[in-house]
């Protein structure tokens, strides 16, 4: 656990804020000796700056690059509407639920919408009584939205997040919906007891991904991944489920 922790993006984004804040300094000086002057505002987006360029050369994803660059200004502009601490604690809180162990996992939270949900659908039109989970179901939609179309079906969800798997899990008990949510990493499943693999996960979870579809997946079964391709083989299909939208990959076993 503590080498996760030690490896995980959000831990060298802190880092790298606070490599770029010494780097800031030093340039704002330089400045000021050239008569240079700078606003409050424009030091934040120099050290916005530089920790995103900083985050850019380390290799982090794209998304890191945009939170490296926005931290610091962010800061300063909420320091500024002068809000309550419970306001901070409330947004914390939500955020906390909402994404959780995205640091370790690098898999923020990607909802997928109903063309995709019609794509997944025909894909499986010619299995009766599939069993399909969704791995990082977010909100529960396709799996809601399966368990609708395919009553004779058995359609599941995990999502790590506790927040969007309680509004998930409601999502179903409140309409009477057979889908069933499940709380946990999708790590500690046996794709074996799956036809289908639903994943929208992020680029850095599709190796380790790929190393447990290849242990456990059964011939017959399937893998789909909406918009993340896996480097080790190339996709079987490979289906435009929305125009200009991102693609939906699939692999047969």
């Amino acid at each position: 656990m503590l080498q996760q922790i030690l490896r995980a993006p959000a831990l060298k984004a802190v880092l790298i804020q606070a490599l770029a804040f010494p780097l800031m300094l030093g340039l704002v000086y330089l400045l000021a000796r050239a008569g240079v002057g700078m606003t409050l505002f424009s030091v934040a987006l120099l050290q916005g700056v530089l920790a995103a360029l900083i985050t850019w050369r380390t290799g982090l994803a794209r998304w890191w690059c945009a939170i490296g660059l926005l931290f610091a200004p962010a800061l300063l502009a909420a320091s500024a509407l002068e809000l309550p601490p419970l306001l901070f604690l409330l947004v914390f809180i939500f955020l906390l639920g909402l994404y959780w162990s995205t640091f370790r996992t690098q898999v923020p939270f990607y909802p997928s919408g109903p063309a995709v949900w019609r794509a997944v659908a025909q894909l499986i039109a010619d299995r009766p009584g599939v069993k399909l989970i969704d791995i990082g179901s977010g909100l529960g939609g396709l799996v809601l939205d399966l368990a609708r179309r395919r009553p004779d079906g058995q359609f599941c969800g995990i999502e790590l997040a506790p927040l969007p798997w309680l509004v998930s899990s409601l999502r179903a008990r409140l309409v009477g919906n057979p889908a069933r949510f499940v709380r946990g990493d999708y790590v500690a499943l046996d794709f074996a007891d799956y036809d289908v693999v639903f994943a929208y996960l992020s680029p850095a979870a599709m190796a380790a991904l790929w190393m447990q579809v290849e242990k456990q997946m059964l011939p017959g079964s399937m893998l789909l991944s909406y918009e993340f391709k896996i480097a080790a083989r190339a996709p079987d299909k490979t289906i435009a489920a929305t125009e200009r939208g991102p693609l939906l990959y699939v692999w047969c076993f």
